[in-house]
């Protein structure tokens, strides 16, 4: 049975018959089959059959998740595109001119690109841990106008795997802020590699959420957050955000300058205070 086994292994590598229904998965739950088998058959156990089987229940389970679509795969790609953008923008230490520092340390630095624009970068230290903060801004993103003044709303449209979202973020209606109601409906993205987490997003389009009456619908990206423990000092997390938005209308430059630099100072105050506020809660439990 064996041999037969690895002959139909050996046929899904055919390029016709690897998209053939139930085929990958068949073969998948004969070696599964065979390997059991040997196993109980040894005389001893067998470090290489476990490994197999292993990989082997992997490899069947991986199989039961859906192939992505056309436009899924276009979603994974934009984001793809926004992450590498984002650090290689943020890779080129030259040409940075500060904005505006804060007491505490925050800065924001600007930079004109020649094909995206003028971009701004925030540098803070949050007094929490990498899981923390990471947990705050991903996993509960849709909870942002809960402690964020700017932030609306965010409300997540669709998830395609486990690292790409598309979201559709509204600003609030801030009293004496001339630049108008603005939503952006964004393609974000998530990496982590090692100790570094990465959170990537640019402007997208989505069916579930045409232009809102009412609204402008502004675009954003190449933009990112990278989140990284403070060197020497791993209950604290490095952030860098890396902001780049057209808020579209017609606005100064100055003032568009303005707000987009405020925007980042705020956020990080805001952010401060609202794990502050966890960390308390979690103590007292």
């Amino acid at each position: 049975m064996l041999p037969a086994t690895f002959k139909l292994c050996a046929a899904i590598s055919y390029q016709h018959l690897r998209n053939v229904t139930g085929l990958r998965r068949q073969a998948a739950v004969a070696i599964s089959q065979e390997l059991s088998k040997l196993s109980c058959h040894s005389a001893g156990p067998s470090t290489w059959i476990s490994q197999v089987r292993r990989r082997s229940s992997l490899l069947s389970s991986r199989l039961e998740e859906k192939p992505f679509s056309e436009m899924e795969m276009s979603y994974i790609k934009q984001g793809e595109e926004a992450l590498q953008k984002s650090l290689s923008i943020l890779g080129d230490q030259e040409g940075w001119k500060t904005e505006t520092v804060v007491d505490n340390g925050d800065k924001v630095l600007s930079k004109v690109l020649p094909d995206v624009g003028k971009v701004f970068r925030l540098e803070v230290v949050v007094d929490q841990p990498l899981d923390a903060v990471y947990s705050e801004l991903v996993d509960n993103m849709e909870q942002m106008g809960d402690w964020n003044p700017s932030v609306q709303e965010v409300k997540i449209l669709q998830k395609v795997g486990k690292d790409t979202l598309i979201t559709h973020e509204t600003a609030a209606a801030v009293p004496g802020n001339i630049v108008g109601p603005r939503d952006f409906v964004s393609v974000r993205c998530s990496r982590r590699r090692g100790s570094t987490c990465v959170l990537a997003g640019m402007s997208t389009k989505h069916g579930a959420m045409p232009e809102q009456q009412g609204f402008i619908r502004a675009e954003n990206g190449p933009t990112c957050m990278v989140l990284r423990p403070l060197a020497g000092s791993p209950s604290q997390t490095k952030l860098t955000w890396l902001l780049s938005i057209d808020l579209k209308g017609w606005l100064p430059k100055t003032i568009i300058n303005q707000v987009l630099s405020q925007t980042q100072v705020d956020f990080a105050k805001h952010l401060r205070q609202r794990m502050a506020r966890a960390a308390e809660c979690t103590g007292c439990h």
